[in-house]
């Protein structure tokens, strides 16, 4: 485990990931700048599109050798962008982990949980196999799957959405890591099953110290379990916040139209105000502030460069001109539509 004071578990400086195509290297993610805490969990959100998965597969390393990653990602003050395989491999599974959105694709058929969860237990603890075995169902217990024993002669198929999903938590947690990065981890669960799973992961945080970054689309994923969270939006982020400052403080456009578009149990029932418009591809997006289109408040600097997340050192930031023109940082003339 790292040992940490002020030091960021994961240090995120202009992260970079490009692919290859017909009209060259296209950019995906473009400059993230994050960093997260020990034991802290960070809920990430956007629409489809946005970048957010690939971030992270990215830090992972996962994304193959045709895929071009630049900027720095510092883990526990260690530079693992520039690692070789071997020591990457070192850390993947073990110090970083990760779990996917069908639990059911990440688990093999073939094989039974208590082997797939022993075979994980082997390769990160260098345990023997009959520790392994009693070790795995020590796992089944802290991830609240009923009848542990019994499950792991079964297989995947034979289990629910639910149970399988808190079976691919076990294999994460078996290498007891530092930061594990959730990926739709409540995608196809009834909304019961969605709490249990959340709850779930609150509580390994509790009992563990560990950092979860928890990427979803879902608003109402991300409120109750997120200490910060993140909007991203064309390959970058465009507003952080404190979970209590997101809700009622949100600053940028984006942000307030996802809010909007999030139906409220509170308030009477009526139509949805969608965002209009779609995520702009990598390979199409507009001069200036990529969500210009999409926004009734675009003025003319909207056009002319791509807003910064401001302030630079707040706890709350956000990429829109408007809150530069409120800092001072654009001349208000500036913001005003031309003729």
């Amino acid at each position: 485990m790292c040992q940490l004071n002020t030091t960021p578990l994961l240090n995120i400086r202009n992260l970079r990931v490009a692919v290859g195509s017909a009209k060259g290297q296209l950019e995906i993610v473009r400059g993230i700048d994050l960093e997260i805490a020990k034991g802290e969990i960070v809920g990430l959100v956007g629409e489809s599109g946005c970048g957010k998965s690939i971030t992270w597969l990215a830090v992972m390393r996962v994304l193959g050798r045709h895929v071009r990653t630049s900027g720095s990602v510092s883990f526990c003050g260690t530079e693992i962008l520039g690692l070789a395989e071997t020591e990457m491999a070192g850390l993947r599974g073990r110090r970083l982990a990760m779990i996917g959105q069908d639990a059911t694709a990440s688990l093999n058929p073939m094989h039974t949980v208590g082997f797939q969860l022993a075979e994980c237990l082997v390769q990160h603890r260098k345990i023997s196999k009959s520790q392994a075995r009693n070790e795995a169902r020590t796992l089944l217990d802290q991830v609240r799957v009923p009848a542990a024993t019994r499950r792991l002669d079964q297989y995947p198929h034979e289990l629910s959405g639910g149970t399988n999903q808190r079976i691919s938590i076990a294999m994460a947690l078996a290498g007891k890591p530092d930061l594990l990065i959730a990926d739709e981890p409540t995608t196809a669960l009834d909304v019961t099953v969605q709490a249990q799973i959340l709850d779930l992961l609150k509580e390994i945080r509790n009992d563990t110290g560990m950092s979860i970054v928890l990427i979803s689309h879902d608003l109402g994923v991300v409120r109750e379990t997120s200490d910060r969270i993140a909007v991203m939006y064309a390959g970058r982020i465009v507003e952080i916040a404190s979970s209590e400052g997101f809700w009622s403080k949100a600053r940028h456009p984006y942000t307030r139209g996802l809010l909007s578009a999030a139906p409220d149990i509170d308030e009477p029932v009526g139509r949805l105000r969608a965002i209009p418009g779609y995520v702009p591809a990598p390979g199409s997006l507009p001069t200036g502030c990529p969500f210009r289109d999409r926004c009734s408040h675009r003025k003319a600097a909207c056009s002319e460069s791509e807003p910064i997340l401001l302030p630079p050192s707040g706890a709350h930031q956000s990429a829109c001109h408007m809150l530069e023109v409120t800092l001072g940082r654009l001349p208000e003339a500036s913001h005003e539509v031309t003729a």
